[in-house]
């Protein structure tokens, strides 16, 4: 197409032919500090170019690097960018030139893998971590195949006051740390399947106004997408499990048990561990109580009790070793029980013959 065509002047249209060829681009590579080392970007905006061996003298910062003076955002999938950027995964740039605006642009792209699906049975072969969320950090623990709690939990915290980008880098950050922690073991991650978008409202909660704000609070939502995201670029499974009474259960029956004298678990780090045993397919009560140290009930009930077709549940109890507390006279040890080879009040009718005595017609 000749310049008269396109209601361009000469001059213009150089001017464009120029521009088409001035541009520079680099493609990224998963591992490089914030994924391209040629054309780097980072969390901030800051875009500082690698320059070539013979414009090196032309360098402004260390390592052979030009830093441009202006900073960049990016407004279509900035979320997604920053967190491939934070854990260097692979991220292409182009720097080019419009001619109608007279402006420079930096555009962006990657590559977004197949996820695929992994059966469930895969996930929970090597145990996994249990998330639970709060409003403030992550609480994590690891567990084992069996649903064990391995090591210490952990706490990822975030600070959801100030800006939108600081809270969103707070995020992030909490996020890269989880992920980077499950990838090096290989494990899989188990998170509440929340939905709190209906749940702030005072038709659901009245006026417990400081209820609301916690629930409000929470990057329920916003956290679980990003966490999916990130996730499936680091190939990572997530599993999500039904939130029903994890918090409450986990420090029912986890709080006390994992409490020792120099480290205290907190409710979070027990709701954790109810969140991977749930992901897990086991209970998340603990194996129940074993029998009273009596047969009383003030003890409670017993809760293994042997059924009638049990092999010699009525047989005679063995004898122990060691200091009595009661005085057994001799020869009775052996038919303890024998009701009726015992001096009770009580026994069995059925092998004695009985008589009523007759009653005094006067005194």
């Amino acid at each position: 197409m000749s310049a008269e065509q396109a209601q361009l002047t000469e001059e213009q249209w150089r001017t464009r032919w120029r521009a088409g060829r001035r541009f520079l681009t680099a493609d990224g590579e998963s591992g490089r500090r914030f994924g391209n080392e040629s054309i780097r970007v980072t969390g901030d905006g800051e875009v500082s170019v690698k320059l070539p061996a013979p414009l090196v003298h032309l360098a402004n910062a260390p390592h052979g690097r030009y830093v441009l003076a202006t900073r960049v955002s990016f407004a279509h999938r900035g979320e997604q960018w920053a967190d491939r950027v934070a854990a260097n995964r692979a991220v292409a740039y182009r720097i080019h030139e419009d001619t109608d605006r007279g402006r420079w642009y930096l555009t962006t792209s990657w590559t977004m893998p197949p996820v695929q699906a992994v059966p469930l049975v895969a996930a929970r072969a090597r145990g996994l971590i249990g998330v639970d969320t709060n409003a403030d950090h992550l609480a994590a623990w690891r567990l084992d195949a069996h649903g064990n709690p391995l090591g210490r939990p952990l706490r990822f915290g975030y600070d959801l006051t100030g800006t939108a980008q600081h809270r969103d880098a707070q995020v992030r950050h909490a996020l890269t740390r989880l992920l980077h922690w499950a990838k090096h073991h290989g494990l899989s991650i188990a998170i509440e399947d929340l939905d709190f978008t209906a749940e702030t409202t005072r038709e659901k909660h009245g006026r417990r106004k400081r209820f609301r704000n916690l629930v409000s609070g929470l990057p329920v939502s916003r956290l679980r997408a990003r966490l999916v995201s990130m996730a499936a670029e680091l190939g990572i499974t997530v599993v999500a499990v039904d939130p029903a009474y994890t918090s409450r259960w986990g420090a029912q029956h986890w709080q006390g048990p994992l409490t020792s004298k120099n480290n205290k678990t907190t409710r979070h780090d027990a709701a954790a561990v109810a969140i991977g045993r749930r992901a897990l397919g086991h209970p998340i009560r603990r194996r129940t109580a074993p029998p009273p140290h009596d047969r009383s009930d003030h003890a409670g009930h017993r809760t293994v009790q042997a059924t009638s077709v049990t092999p010699q549940r009525e047989g005679n109890r063995p004898r122990i070793p060691g200091p009595r507390t009661r005085s057994v006279r001799a020869g009775h040890e052996a038919n303890a029980v024998d009701q009726n080879a015992q001096h009770r009040s009580a026994r069995s009718a059925e092998h004695k013959f009985w008589q009523q005595d007759p009653l005094p017609l006067s005194l």
